[in-house]
């Protein structure tokens, strides 16, 4: 039985065999699939024990994304939950709460221009060590839609073609904000900077906490392979996306007011659907910092 690393060099450490889970015993763990996504239930996330944290910790790096209902987090309480998973990570663009940098605003309305996340993507991508973790907590849903979309990049990876694993092995791409970010949030009154994070990082990026392999390249931030030639790069990146957005590894959370999904961003990407005009959406999310891709 293998001995992971501890999160970020931060988490608990814990013990998992993949196929052979050993049972829960502060919380309940109910799969959407067996591949990604779990509904975590009998746990109050404002008044968490360490023994439920270290399970809930377990039960991230086991389904990649996971779901809590009916939570009634303050927004210090959010922000204190985040904390426990490290520190904090400062969205470059993205408005936030007044006095409160880390807590970012999640709205959509009849007025609004566009929907956070509506294509496939990583979130912050772009920067040189991008974020860890999303917390993200809706207290506002619409009647109906709004439904968020996630895969897992490992089994994205692992359903690669041997010759196509060796072919991206030792690859990196670039990572850019610029057309992301510029403009996006006029509407909030946020002002654009001079500058917004880019990076490079590799096609396949190893999980510091799991050890699998996972494919790091998303829609919304990867703007070319780095060293192929444009035309090239752009087959192989198209190949990857539709790749990647197979329903073969998805899970589909349905919002509730008061939930919350928190994803691993190391090996998710996902898709907030806006399908809901002109109803609201509104929430918060808090971004646990990570580490540079390797």
């Amino acid at each position: 039985m293998q001995q992971n690393q501890m999160l970020g060099n931060r988490g608990p450490r814990y013990r998992h065999v993949q196929g052979e889970e050993a049972p829960y015993e502060t919380i309940t763990v109910d799969k959407l699939t067996p591949i990604i996504g779990a509904e975590i239930g009998g746990v109050d996330l404002a008044r968490l024990t360490n023994r439920q944290f270290d399970e809930i910790h377990r039960a991230l790096a086991e389904n990649s994304v996971i779901f809590f209902r009916d939570q009634t987090l303050g927004q210090d309480e959010h922000l204190d939950f985040g904390r426990r998973f490290g520190p904090l990570h400062l969205h470059p663009a993205a408005p936030h709460e007044p006095g409160k940098p880390e807590l970012m605003i999640i709205h959509a309305d009849r007025d609004s221009p566009r929907a956070n996340g509506e294509g496939w993507h990583t979130d912050v991508s772009c920067d040189v060590e991008p974020p860890m973790g999303s917390i993200l907590y809706i207290k506002t849903c619409p009647p109906k839609g709004g439904d968020t979309l996630f895969a897992s990049m490992y089994a994205a990876y692992e359903a690669l073609s041997d010759r196509m694993k060796a072919y991206l092995d030792g690859l990196t791409a670039h990572h850019s904000g610029e057309h992301v970010y510029r403009g996006t949030y006029a509407n909030h009154g946020v002002k654009d900077k001079d500058s917004y994070p880019r990076a490079d990082h590799p096609i396949v990026r190893t999980h510091p906490v799991t050890g699998r392999k996972g494919l790091y390249v998303n829609r919304g931030f990867t703007t070319r392979i780095n060293g192929l030639p444009r035309d090239e790069s752009d087959a192989i990146l198209r190949y990857l996306y539709e790749h990647m957005e197979s329903p073969l590894w998805q899970c589909r959370f349905r919002w509730r007011a008061n939930s919350i999904a928190f994803w691993d961003n190391r090996c998710v990407q996902h898709r907030a659907m806006w399908d809901y005009w002109p109803h609201v959406r509104s929430g918060n999310r808090v971004t646990v910092a990570g580490d540079k891709p390797v």
